[in-house]
Protein backbone atom coordinates (compact mmCIF):
# COMPACT_ATOMS: atom_id res chain seq x y z
CA UNK A 1 0.00 0.00 0.00
CA UNK A 2 1.33 3.42 -0.93
CA UNK A 3 1.22 6.11 1.71
CA UNK A 4 -0.55 9.36 0.94
CA UNK A 5 2.07 12.10 0.81
CA UNK A 6 -0.14 14.25 3.02
CA UNK A 7 -0.29 11.57 5.73
CA UNK A 8 1.95 12.28 8.72
CA UNK A 9 4.71 9.74 9.39
CA UNK A 10 3.70 7.04 11.81
CA UNK A 11 6.36 8.14 14.32
CA UNK A 12 6.05 11.89 13.84
CA UNK A 13 6.59 12.77 17.55
CA UNK A 14 9.91 10.92 17.56
CA UNK A 15 10.99 12.58 14.32
CA UNK A 16 10.10 15.95 15.87
CA UNK A 17 12.09 15.16 19.01
CA UNK A 18 15.14 14.20 16.97
CA UNK A 19 14.91 17.40 14.91
CA UNK A 20 14.70 19.45 18.09
CA UNK A 21 17.71 17.83 19.71
CA UNK A 22 19.75 17.94 16.51
CA UNK A 23 18.90 21.61 15.99
CA UNK A 24 19.84 22.50 19.56
CA UNK A 25 22.98 20.38 19.21
CA UNK A 26 23.96 22.42 16.16
CA UNK A 27 23.56 25.53 18.28
CA UNK A 28 25.92 24.13 20.91
CA UNK A 29 28.42 23.23 18.20
CA UNK A 30 28.25 26.82 16.95
CA UNK A 31 28.78 28.08 20.51
CA UNK A 32 31.83 25.86 20.98
CA UNK A 33 33.26 27.09 17.70
CA UNK A 34 32.65 30.72 18.70
CA UNK A 35 34.52 30.12 21.97
CA UNK A 36 37.53 29.03 19.92
CA UNK A 37 37.44 32.48 18.31
CA UNK A 38 36.61 36.02 19.49
CA UNK A 39 33.99 34.87 22.01
CA UNK A 40 36.75 33.00 23.84
CA UNK A 41 38.60 36.27 24.41
CA UNK A 42 35.59 38.01 25.95
CA UNK A 43 34.69 34.87 27.89
CA UNK A 44 38.13 34.93 29.53
CA UNK A 45 37.68 38.62 30.38
CA UNK A 46 34.32 37.81 31.97
CA UNK A 47 35.86 35.10 34.15
CA UNK A 48 38.66 37.44 35.20
CA UNK A 49 36.13 40.17 36.02
CA UNK A 50 34.07 37.86 38.23
CA UNK A 51 37.14 36.47 40.00
CA UNK A 52 38.36 39.99 40.72
CA UNK A 53 35.05 41.06 42.27
CA UNK A 54 34.66 40.94 46.04
CA UNK A 55 30.87 40.88 45.86
CA UNK A 56 28.31 38.61 44.25
CA UNK A 57 27.19 37.82 40.74
CA UNK A 58 23.76 39.34 40.06
CA UNK A 59 21.94 37.55 37.24
CA UNK A 60 18.99 39.15 35.49
CA UNK A 61 16.85 38.44 32.47
CA UNK A 62 13.27 38.65 31.25
CA UNK A 63 10.99 35.85 30.09
CA UNK A 64 12.70 32.61 29.11
CA UNK A 65 16.12 34.25 29.56
CA UNK A 66 15.05 34.99 33.11
CA UNK A 67 14.20 31.36 33.78
CA UNK A 68 17.61 30.34 32.46
CA UNK A 69 19.17 33.11 34.54
CA UNK A 70 17.66 31.70 37.73
CA UNK A 71 19.26 28.34 37.01
CA UNK A 72 22.63 29.96 36.25
CA UNK A 73 22.51 31.90 39.52
CA UNK A 74 21.70 28.71 41.42
CA UNK A 75 24.56 26.84 39.74
CA UNK A 76 27.01 29.63 40.51
CA UNK A 77 25.94 29.79 44.16
CA UNK A 78 26.25 26.02 44.60
CA UNK A 79 29.74 25.90 43.10
CA UNK A 80 31.48 28.55 45.14
CA UNK A 81 30.48 31.82 43.46
CA UNK A 82 27.96 33.80 45.55
CA UNK A 83 25.10 34.75 43.25
CA UNK A 84 21.41 35.51 43.15
CA UNK A 85 18.77 36.43 40.59
CA UNK A 86 17.18 39.87 40.41
CA UNK A 87 14.04 40.21 38.30
CA UNK A 88 14.44 43.20 35.96
CA UNK A 89 10.92 44.51 36.55
CA UNK A 90 11.31 44.30 40.32
CA UNK A 91 14.69 45.99 39.97
CA UNK A 92 12.91 49.04 38.60
CA UNK A 93 10.73 49.14 41.71
CA UNK A 94 13.34 49.06 44.44
CA UNK A 95 15.35 45.86 43.95
CA UNK A 96 18.19 47.81 42.37
CA UNK A 97 19.16 48.34 46.00
CA UNK A 98 20.18 44.68 46.08
CA UNK A 99 23.03 45.45 43.67
CA UNK A 100 26.21 46.83 45.25
CA UNK A 101 29.27 48.43 43.70
CA UNK A 102 31.45 45.38 44.39
CA UNK A 103 29.05 43.04 42.54
CA UNK A 104 29.13 41.89 38.92
CA UNK A 105 25.96 41.77 36.82
CA UNK A 106 25.15 39.19 34.17
CA UNK A 107 22.22 40.50 32.10
CA UNK A 108 20.62 38.14 29.58
CA UNK A 109 18.56 38.95 26.49
CA UNK A 110 18.79 37.08 23.20
CA UNK A 111 17.79 40.12 21.16
CA UNK A 112 19.54 42.53 23.49
CA UNK A 113 16.52 44.83 23.33
CA UNK A 114 14.52 43.79 26.39
CA UNK A 115 13.13 47.09 27.63
CA UNK A 116 12.86 45.74 31.17
CA UNK A 117 16.67 45.58 31.41
CA UNK A 118 17.15 49.27 30.64
CA UNK A 119 17.14 50.40 34.27
CA UNK A 120 19.69 47.74 35.27
CA UNK A 121 21.97 48.77 32.39
CA UNK A 122 21.66 52.44 33.37
CA UNK A 123 22.27 51.64 37.04
CA UNK A 124 25.38 49.59 36.21
CA UNK A 125 26.88 52.40 34.16
CA UNK A 126 25.96 55.13 36.63
CA UNK A 127 27.55 53.34 39.61
CA UNK A 128 30.29 51.58 37.66
CA UNK A 129 29.07 48.07 38.43
CA UNK A 130 30.65 45.67 35.89
CA UNK A 131 27.98 44.40 33.49
CA UNK A 132 28.40 41.22 31.43
CA UNK A 133 25.85 40.73 28.65
CA UNK A 134 24.55 37.48 27.18
CA UNK A 135 23.10 38.42 23.79
CA UNK A 136 23.18 37.45 20.14
CA UNK A 137 23.53 41.09 19.07
CA UNK A 138 26.53 43.09 20.26
CA UNK A 139 25.06 46.20 18.57
CA UNK A 140 21.89 46.03 20.66
CA UNK A 141 21.11 48.32 23.58
CA UNK A 142 22.28 45.65 26.02
CA UNK A 143 25.38 44.81 23.99
CA UNK A 144 26.45 48.45 23.77
CA UNK A 145 25.64 49.14 27.41
CA UNK A 146 27.67 46.23 28.74
CA UNK A 147 31.26 46.41 29.90
CA UNK A 148 31.82 42.90 28.51
CA UNK A 149 29.57 41.53 25.79
CA UNK A 150 29.40 37.77 25.28
CA UNK A 151 27.91 37.66 21.80
CA UNK A 152 26.39 34.24 21.18
CA UNK A 153 26.24 32.97 17.59
CA UNK A 154 22.84 33.26 15.99
CA UNK A 155 21.39 29.81 15.49
CA UNK A 156 18.14 28.34 14.25
CA UNK A 157 15.48 27.81 16.89
CA UNK A 158 14.08 24.29 17.14
CA UNK A 159 10.57 25.76 17.04
CA UNK A 160 9.32 25.32 13.43
CA UNK A 161 7.96 28.86 13.58
CA UNK A 162 11.32 30.20 14.70
CA UNK A 163 9.62 31.91 17.66
CA UNK A 164 9.74 29.82 20.84
CA UNK A 165 13.14 30.19 22.56
CA UNK A 166 14.67 26.72 22.34
CA UNK A 167 18.13 26.63 20.78
CA UNK A 168 18.82 30.12 22.11
CA UNK A 169 18.02 29.24 25.71
CA UNK A 170 20.00 26.01 25.43
CA UNK A 171 23.02 28.04 24.36
CA UNK A 172 22.52 30.54 27.19
CA UNK A 173 22.31 27.72 29.71
CA UNK A 174 25.43 26.05 28.35
CA UNK A 175 27.37 29.32 28.47
CA UNK A 176 26.25 29.86 32.05
CA UNK A 177 27.39 26.36 32.98
CA UNK A 178 30.72 27.03 31.26
CA UNK A 179 31.20 30.15 33.38
CA UNK A 180 30.28 28.32 36.59
CA UNK A 181 32.68 25.45 35.94
CA UNK A 182 35.51 27.74 34.84
CA UNK A 183 35.08 29.69 38.10
CA UNK A 184 34.87 26.46 40.12
CA UNK A 185 38.15 25.24 38.65
CA UNK A 186 39.83 28.64 39.04
CA UNK A 187 38.87 28.75 42.72
CA UNK A 188 39.97 25.16 43.36
CA UNK A 189 36.48 24.31 44.59
CA UNK A 190 36.72 20.81 46.11
CA UNK A 191 34.30 18.01 46.92
CA UNK A 192 34.40 19.04 50.59
CA UNK A 193 33.41 22.57 49.55
CA UNK A 194 30.62 21.08 47.44
CA UNK A 195 29.41 19.10 50.44
CA UNK A 196 29.10 22.34 52.43
CA UNK A 197 26.52 23.67 49.96
CA UNK A 198 24.75 20.35 49.31
CA UNK A 199 24.06 18.77 52.73
CA UNK A 200 20.66 17.40 51.77
CA UNK A 201 19.26 14.75 49.47
CA UNK A 202 21.01 11.97 47.61
CA UNK A 203 23.86 14.21 46.48
CA UNK A 204 24.52 15.34 50.03
CA UNK A 205 24.55 11.73 51.21
CA UNK A 206 27.01 10.69 48.51
CA UNK A 207 29.34 13.55 49.43
CA UNK A 208 29.68 12.37 53.01
CA UNK A 209 32.83 10.52 53.99
CA UNK A 210 32.76 6.81 54.76
CA UNK A 211 33.92 7.51 58.33
CA UNK A 212 30.55 9.18 59.01
CA UNK A 213 28.48 6.07 58.25
CA UNK A 214 30.77 3.07 58.87
CA UNK A 215 30.31 0.53 61.68
CA UNK A 216 33.10 0.63 64.26
CA UNK A 217 34.25 -0.86 67.56
CA UNK A 218 32.10 -3.60 69.06
CA UNK A 219 29.82 -3.56 66.01
CA UNK A 220 32.55 -5.09 63.86
CA UNK A 221 32.51 -8.87 63.24
CA UNK A 222 36.14 -9.80 63.92
CA UNK A 223 37.95 -13.16 63.83
CA UNK A 224 41.50 -14.46 63.59
CA UNK A 225 42.80 -16.65 60.76
CA UNK A 226 43.15 -19.71 63.00
CA UNK A 227 39.62 -19.49 64.44
CA UNK A 228 37.17 -22.23 63.53
CA UNK A 229 34.33 -21.57 61.12
CA UNK A 230 31.92 -22.81 63.79
CA UNK A 231 32.88 -19.84 66.00
CA UNK A 232 33.03 -17.55 62.98
CA UNK A 233 29.42 -18.29 62.02
CA UNK A 234 28.30 -17.41 65.52
CA UNK A 235 30.07 -14.05 65.22
CA UNK A 236 28.62 -13.37 61.77
CA UNK A 237 25.12 -14.11 63.05
CA UNK A 238 25.55 -12.02 66.21
CA UNK A 239 26.85 -8.91 64.44
CA UNK A 240 24.27 -9.07 61.65
CA UNK A 241 26.41 -7.53 58.93
CA UNK A 242 26.64 -10.62 56.74
CA UNK A 243 30.43 -10.89 56.72
CA UNK A 244 33.48 -11.42 58.89
CA UNK A 245 36.66 -9.30 59.05
CA UNK A 246 39.74 -11.48 59.55
CA UNK A 247 42.58 -9.78 61.42
CA UNK A 248 46.18 -10.88 61.93
CA UNK A 249 47.56 -10.96 65.50
CA UNK A 250 49.39 -7.69 64.71
CA UNK A 251 46.04 -6.06 63.92
CA UNK A 252 46.43 -5.83 60.15
CA UNK A 253 43.76 -7.02 57.75
CA UNK A 254 44.15 -10.65 56.67
CA UNK A 255 40.96 -11.17 54.71
CA UNK A 256 37.17 -11.15 54.62
CA UNK A 257 34.59 -13.92 54.82
CA UNK A 258 31.41 -13.14 52.87
CA UNK A 259 28.24 -15.07 52.12
CA UNK A 260 29.79 -15.86 48.74
CA UNK A 261 32.76 -17.49 50.46
CA UNK A 262 30.38 -19.57 52.58
CA UNK A 263 28.50 -20.78 49.51
CA UNK A 264 31.72 -21.69 47.71
CA UNK A 265 33.03 -23.72 50.63
CA UNK A 266 29.74 -25.24 51.75
CA UNK A 267 30.26 -28.89 52.73
CA UNK A 268 30.15 -31.34 55.63
CA UNK A 269 33.52 -30.13 56.93
CA UNK A 270 32.79 -26.38 56.84
CA UNK A 271 32.33 -25.99 60.60
CA UNK A 272 35.64 -27.69 61.34
CA UNK A 273 37.66 -25.70 58.86
CA UNK A 274 39.72 -22.63 59.81
CA UNK A 275 38.63 -19.12 58.90
CA UNK A 276 41.87 -18.71 56.96
CA UNK A 277 40.94 -21.56 54.60
CA UNK A 278 37.62 -19.95 53.69
CA UNK A 279 38.33 -16.21 53.64
CA UNK A 280 38.97 -14.02 50.62
CA UNK A 281 42.50 -12.66 50.86
CA UNK A 282 43.26 -9.04 49.98
CA UNK A 283 39.62 -7.88 49.77
CA UNK A 284 38.82 -4.48 48.32
CA UNK A 285 39.10 -1.78 50.98
CA UNK A 286 38.59 1.97 51.33
CA UNK A 287 40.04 4.66 53.57
CA UNK A 288 37.93 6.52 56.16
CA UNK A 289 38.04 9.74 54.12
CA UNK A 290 36.69 8.05 50.98
CA UNK A 291 33.48 9.63 49.72
CA UNK A 292 30.32 7.56 50.03
CA UNK A 293 29.79 8.05 46.28
CA UNK A 294 33.11 6.34 45.56
CA UNK A 295 32.37 3.49 47.96
CA UNK A 296 29.00 2.98 46.27
CA UNK A 297 30.62 2.88 42.82
CA UNK A 298 33.09 0.23 44.02
CA UNK A 299 30.29 -1.91 45.46
CA UNK A 300 28.18 -1.66 42.33
CA UNK A 301 31.01 -2.27 39.86
CA UNK A 302 32.38 -5.25 41.81
CA UNK A 303 28.93 -6.57 42.79
CA UNK A 304 29.82 -6.72 46.49
CA UNK A 305 27.75 -5.64 49.48
CA UNK A 306 30.46 -4.74 52.04
CA UNK A 307 33.73 -2.84 52.19
CA UNK A 308 36.30 -2.94 54.95
CA UNK A 309 37.55 0.50 55.98
CA UNK A 310 41.26 0.47 56.75
CA UNK A 311 43.74 2.94 58.15
CA UNK A 312 47.46 2.03 57.96
CA UNK A 313 46.50 -1.51 56.85
CA UNK A 314 44.38 -2.01 59.98
CA UNK A 315 40.59 -2.39 59.79
CA UNK A 316 38.80 0.47 61.56
CA UNK A 317 35.32 0.06 60.17
CA UNK A 318 32.91 -1.66 57.83
CA UNK A 319 30.40 -0.15 55.43
CA UNK A 320 27.47 -2.15 54.04
CA UNK A 321 25.27 -1.40 51.05
CA UNK A 322 22.29 -1.27 53.43
CA UNK A 323 23.99 1.63 55.22
CA UNK A 324 24.09 3.54 51.94
CA UNK A 325 20.43 2.77 51.31
CA UNK A 326 19.58 3.95 54.80
CA UNK A 327 21.15 7.39 54.30
CA UNK A 328 19.69 7.74 50.82
CA UNK A 329 22.98 7.52 48.91
CA UNK A 330 22.05 4.44 46.89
Amino acid sequence: MTQNKNTAPQNAPLASALRTIETEGAGLDALAEALRGPLGVTFTKAIEQILAASGRVIVSGMGKSGHIGRKIAATLASTGTPAHFVHPSEASHGDLGMIQSDDVIIAMSWSGESAELADIVAYANRFNVPLIAFTSNAESALGKGAHICLELPRAKEACPNGLAPTTSTTMQLALGDAIAIALLESRGFSTSDFRRYHPGGKLGAQLRQVRAVMHTGDRLPIAKPADSMADALVTISAKGLGCLIVVEPAGTLAGLVTDGDLRRHMGPDLLTRSVESVMTRSPKTVAPETLVAEALEIMESRKISSLVVVDDHKPVGLIHILDLLRIGAA
